[in-house]
């Protein structure tokens, strides 16, 4: 499609300058908010309704938090391509909904490893979930704003504003190019972190 209505968000990010101005214009333009963690505890705190992934999901966040997202409920809301009357059922099947917007930053890995950290506790900095849902909203551009950074937000908000909640297409493909660029990058970031590390 080539406008894409924002109606519901999830939002999961490290960086969290901007944050709560950026979540009380998507809650202004009548989006609702889905959040983990320290995000949804900062979004809370600054007064805004924000429904928990673990309650979208039914199941609590595990192991230490290594999976919060990593369900289908959430990721079939963020990999169904609007345009297929398929997907839809199968969405209405499992009981998920859509999401329209993806706003995820990542572990801050290059602090951790300036940080000296051993390789054991440096690796508990490696994203999964992160990484993961930028792919999907990425991938799925045509029916999802992925949005990789704070950086994005007042391009994002403009957009919003001058599509009256709905955002055009070449923005979506844009993020997305992108995301795909950040998330090589980080990875690439990691690969060589180990590489040269004694187990």
């Amino acid at each position: 499609m080539e406008l894409l209505p924002i109606k519901r968000a999830i939002l999961s990010v490290t960086d969290k300058s901007g944050l709560a101005e950026f979540a009380a214009a998507l809650h202004g333009l009548g989006v609702e908010l889905v959040s983990t963690g320290g995000t949804a505890r900062r979004l809370a705190e600054a007064g805004l309704p924000v429904v928990e992934v673990s309650r979208v999901t039914g199941f609590p966040e595990i192991l230490g938090g290594r999976v919060k997202t990593l369900h289908p409920l959430i990721h079939a809301g963020v990999l169904a391509d609007k345009d297929d009357p398929e997907h839809i059922k199968t969405l209405e099947r499992i009981g998920a909904k859509a999401f329209d917007l993806v706003c995820v930053n990542l572990y801050d890995f290059s602090r951790a490893v300036g940080q000296g950290l051993g390789l054991r506790q440096a690796v508990e900095e490696i994203d999964i979930g992160g990484p993961t849902l930028l792919r999907a909203g990425a991938k799925n551009f045509h029916s999802v704003l992925v949005v990789p950074g704070p950086g994005h937000y007042p391009e994002v908000l403009r957009h919003l504003e001058a599509g009256r909640g709905a955002v055009p297409l070449s923005l979506r493909k844009d993020l997305a190019a992108e995301t795909f660029a950040l998330v090589s990058g980080y990875d690439s970031m990691i690969a060589g972190y180990l590489a040269v590390r004694n187990a």
